[in-house]
């Protein structure tokens, strides 16, 4: 059994850890609600674009945009797997790791591109093929960050280095619920929509240019929405895990509390026996 002393320190030093723990969920708290309110801005604005591309797309039978048409090609796929830059939020990155692991498995020549430190660190210790990298762009969290990242990704795919381009995160559901969604990022796959036939459009300029512009501007908010939606998570995650963290902080403190009270009367206790012990010799 360890001593009165070591039981001490050892007690001091849970209730520091608790107080770290408890800090870091109230600091997530804080940040998941900032998270949410962007989220919730953010979503209508990309559903709307969506439509508007999936209306251009029923109207215009003949046009064939490489933003929205599906390549006949058999080329190279790309995985842009969203991960956290720090760790502390339980089986947030793991869950997201194990999926694009299962995805390699049956897409045995696509490219990674990790956006999020952990996913870039467990995929280059295994020498799997990471074409880009974004690192420490959630400490940023900026709409113009964001952007960066979409006109890279439009970039490479408009160059046809890959014929598709999927993404992987974690979406927001609620604090403790994370859906993990695997998604055709490019080329676009418009939302269906009814077709209106009373209803005829002109486009100005013209259709290609409307698709350039709107689907740029849909794959910036696509990014950025989804940057937002692994923001939450994350937070809703580390969140959950601290509170958990400090629960079994209490539960460790209250048993190492229990075993001091009964070292420190045991001791009482075996000094009493001596001196009884020592004053019924000293009379004999």
């Amino acid at each position: 059994m360890a001593s009165i002393k070591e039981i001490k320190i050892r007690i001091e030093s849970v209730k520091n850890t608790r107080q770290i723990t408890n800090a870091m969920k109230m600091v997530s708290a804080a940040k998941l609600r900032k998270a949410k309110n962007s989220i919730f801005a953010a979503r209508p604005y990309a559903n709307e674009l969506n439509k508007m591309l999936e209306l251009i797309k029923i109207k215009n039978k003949t046009i064939k945009h490489p933003l929205l048409a599906e390549s006949d090609e058999k080329g190279k796929n790309a995985l842009v797997i969203v991960t956290s830059d720090r760790g502390l939020c339980g089986s947030f990155n793991a869950n997201l790791i194990r999926e694009a692991k299962h995805y390699l498995q049956e897409n045995r020549s696509a490219d990674l591109i990790c956006l999020g430190k952990k996913g870039y660190d467990y995929f280059q210790k295994r020498k799997n093929k990471i074409t880009h990298q974004y690192i420490d762009y959630f400490n940023k969290m900026d709409f113009s960050i964001s952007r960066e990242i979409a006109e890279e990704l439009l970039n490479i795919f408009l160059n046809r280095e890959y014929t598709k381009i999927d993404i992987l995160y974690n979406e927001f559901k609620s604090a403790i619920q994370q859906n993990i969604v695997v998604k055709q990022l490019l080329p676009i796959i418009p939302t269906k929509i009814e077709e209106d036939k009373s209803l005829d459009y002109l486009y100005e300029p013209d259709e290609k240019t409307i698709i350039d512009e709107i689907g740029k501007k849909y794959i910036n908010v696509s990014i950025w929405r989804i940057m937002l939606e692994s923001s939450a998570a994350e937070q809703g995650a580390r969140m959950t895990a601290m509170d958990s963290a400090t629960e079994n902080a209490s539960d460790l403190i209250q048993e190492l509390t229990l075993n001091y009270n009964r070292a420190r009367q045991a001791a009482i206790t075996t000094e009493i026996i001596e001196i009884a012990s020592g004053a019924e010799a000293i009379k004999q």
